[in-house]
């Protein structure tokens, strides 16, 4: 498909890209080390009962009756953005800024991640109009710069940098797209962490922006053909509310170059039908408009397309139900290459006739095997395959006919990214990652098969002294989960290491191995990091994900629950040094862990959750979720959320872990009102003895866009917090 980076995309809870060729920003990060220890609990480290005076939060008499069950809602009012919600928001701020500031080793977290974060970074260099280009990041600035160079080996030059967008970073570059000629650059930029979007036009030799804007954009990427792009978007929002009016009526468009967006065409849209998504890619060639028609975020789609070599064809269906995910490669001549999980729920790739398009037509052209194929690209007349493997990565090469032709040697056991590019293209580029591995850029020579090491990233650390392992424990109901753990060699088995236990079990996402500079800070100083692969995610295919989408999502909870179980009796650590994260639909994971098993952790970090799941389908895009959770409209439905809904299951006088919610005020993808309406009941009803905060950083969403400089402070300030709560000073020296 056309070449488009596209940074930000969304249709659920994380943003996922529903084009093959993406040049993804490559925003991993990496660390160099000094020597520390952490030294034993101590009397004096040992966490005490915590009094907190949390802002006084009003309730208000309100209840809904779902099917006669009566529930009682008294935070509704904390749904509402207005002054008396940002009072509410700074009161909670300064407590929990307070208690942060009081934790003696903040600062020392704070200086070591932002040394160790400072060095430079770059994504996998694309080919563009006969020049590359790549992202870098020095070290601390607050947005990676887009560069361009003549060759591979001339001196790059800044094309467009994002940290001159505003003053304090929290403008992002989101999206972009060159013409087919290189002639004319589309790009995006949300403000604040917003999931909108504004795209603008620049002309490439002479970096000088055109007049061009085109507002209100949202779950799309520009799409060129011609002289302009397609694009999609909703109308404008009411003023007052437009980070959480729910989203309706998305519309595909075309903008010409050189026009106001009011002369923009409408190219399609669905009136009957206000809950559906258009994501529009036009082919390589520019033959083809595809549409990618969604109705939730669970990963199916129907499939859409218009012939634009014949100029009085219409935008005609080729699969019109959403029964499973179909994702256009590219074309071949008049037919389209698709990889598809129809009948084959680890996915195949097909070749489909538009005009022909029934399922006894199709010729398939890579079978379903025993992997996942979880992307294809069609670069060099040939058609790359990524698989996962037990969550680690594997890559195929085959011809047109689907002749297997070789394999690409990875370093070890990862997780790639990226061969991009178009199908004449002879070369492309790979980035692999691994736990302790930093981002390394390969060279593909595709006609060869031939890898050589492109750019490796420098990190003044030695990542031999950590090791990796896989291990594979046995749910609630004998479902066998795999797992990484991840810590120094030598470890003691002795109950008593500090772990962090990370998950996500949901829309068809997988978790696979990659570096994280944040999660160093925690290996260095003796932690354990440990990441399951739950039900729910796309790590064994589609059979994996249903078994935990509504109305088996409790198998996901079960799944965690069974990770901490064994991670205590296999004595990596205890209940009272374990701590529970995860973000979006990893906050819900970590809402439903600590209200079902609240002695099982010590610390709980949901982050920027979907915590009221009786409401959450009212907001924004959260009415696409619904395929993955159900819903509180269809009576079945409810019942089985109201089990499970973190905010319904806070009980009174229940000692919870120590808990620090995490969000934002411009997120618009989980909106910030389901962590107030949870934080507000868990200090009414928690029992005293831990803390039970909400940091709520401003001018940021969702979290993609987000600078260095606010992720480096919410790394700083949730480490502390873990530490902390764990009796664990990571700074203090060895007892004698």
């Amino acid at each position: 498909m056309k070449k488009t980076t596209v940074l930000l995309l969304a249709g659920g809870l994380t943003a996922v890209s529903a084009c093959k060729s993406t040049q993804t920003e490559n925003t991993a990060t990496g660390m160099n080390t000094e020597t520390t220890t952490t030294a034993p609990a101590t009397a004096a480290d040992t966490p005490t009962e915590i009094q907190l005076n949390y802002p006084e939060t009003k309730k208000v008499d309100h209840t809904d009756d779902y099917f006669g069950t009566k529930v009682a809602d008294p935070y509704r009012w904390l749904e509402t953005h207005n002054e008396e919600v940002d009072q509410w928001i700074e009161a909670q701020n300064k407590v929990t800024f307070n208690y942060l500031d009081g934790i003696e080793f903040r600062d020392q977290i704070k200086d070591r991640l932002t040394k160790i974060w400072n060095y430079e970074r770059y994504g996998a260099p694309f080919e563009e109009g006969g020049k590359y280009y790549f992202y870098k990041n020095d070290g601390l600035q607050n947005q990676s710069v887009l560069y361009v160079q003549n060759s591979l080996e001339s001196e790059p030059k800044v094309f467009l940098d994002p940290n001159k967008f505003s003053t304090d970073g929290t403008v992002a570059l989101t999206a972009l797209a060159f013409d087919k000629d290189a002639k004319y650059v589309a790009y995006g930029t949300s403000s604040g962490g917003s999931d909108w979007n504004t795209y603008e036009v620049m002309e490439v030799a002479t970096g000088k922006k055109l007049d061009d804007k085109v507002e209100w954009v949202k779950f799309s990427g520009p799409s060129w053909y011609k002289d302009g792009f397609f694009y999609s978007r909703y109308d404008a929002p009411t003023e007052g509310n437009k980070l959480a009016n729910k989203n309706e009526y998305h519309k595909v468009y075309y903008h010409k170059i050189g026009t106001p967006q009011s002369q923009d065409k409408l190219v399609y849209e669905d009136k009957t039908k206000p809950l559906r998504n258009f994501y529009g890619q036009t082919t390589d060639d520019e033959r083809f408009l595809i549409l990618n028609v969604s109705e939730g975020a669970s990963g199916a789609n129907a499939l859409y397309y218009r012939d634009l070599k014949d100029t009085k064809s219409t935008i005609k269906p080729i699969i019109d139900n959403f029964e499973s995910e179909y994702n256009v490669v590219d074309n071949i001549g008049d037919k389209l290459l698709v990889r598809t999980n129809k009948n084959a729920p680890r996915y195949r790739l097909v070749l489909i006739d538009p005009k022909k398009p029934q399922e006894q037509n199709w010729k398939v052209v890579v079978p379903q095997n025993e992997n996942v194929m979880n992307n294809v690209s069609f670069v060099g007349g040939r058609i790359i395959a990524s698989y996962m493997k037990d969550a680690a990565s594997e890559v195929v090469v085959f011809d047109t006919n689907g002749k297997q032709l070789n394999k690409v040697e990875l370093p070890s056991i990862g997780t790639v990214g990226g061969f991009g590019g178009e199908k004449d293209d002879k070369e492309t580029f790979f980035t692999f990652t691994s736990f302790t591995y930093p981002p390394t850029i390969y060279r593909y020579d595709v006609p060869n098969n031939k890898v050589t090491l492109f750019r490796k990233t420098e990190v003044d650390i030695d990542t031999e002294a950590f090791e990796t392992k896989q291990v594979f424990y046995t749910s609630k109901d004998g479902t066998k989960v795999p797992m990484f753990i991840v810590h120094k060699k030598g470890l003691e088995l002795n109950g008593n290491n500090p772990t962090y236990l990370y998950a996500y079990g949901g829309f068809n996402i997988s978790l696979t191995p990659s570096f994280s500079i944040a999660n160093m800070l925690w290996l260095e100083n003796g932690g354990v990091y440990a990441m399951p692969n739950l039900r729910g995610g796309g790590e064994y295919g589609e059979d994996w994900h249903k078994a935990g989408m509504t109305p088996n999502k409790q198998n996901v909870f079960d799944d965690f629950i069974a990770a901490a179980e064994y991670l205590i009796a296999n004595k990596y650590t205890s209940s009272e040094k374990l701590a529970v994260g995860g973000g979006s639909n990893g906050g819900l994971l970590v809402g439903a862990f600590m209200t079902q098993r609240p002695e099982l952790a010590k610390v709980a970090l949901p982050a920027v959750g979907v915590m009221d799941m009786l409401r959450f389908h009212k907001f924004t895009i959260g009415w696409a979720w619904v395929p993955e959770y159900g819903s509180s409209d269809d009576e079945a439905q409810f019942k089985n959320l109201y089990t499970f809904s973190p905010l319904h299951n806070i009980k009174e006088g229940v000692k919870y872990p120590a808990t620090m919610v995490k969000t934002a005020d411009h997120d618009d993808r989980v909106v910030p009102a389901h962590s107030f309406k949870f934080i507000s009941e868990l200090q009414d009803k928690g029992a005293p003895g831990n803390p039970y905060l909400i940091r709520v950083d401003v001018r940021a969403g969702h979290g993609a866009g987000k600078p260095t400089s606010l992720v480096i402070q919410e790394w700083a300030d949730t480490w502390a917090f873990m530490y902390k709560n764990m009796g664990v000073n990571p700074y203090a020296k060895q007892q004698p």
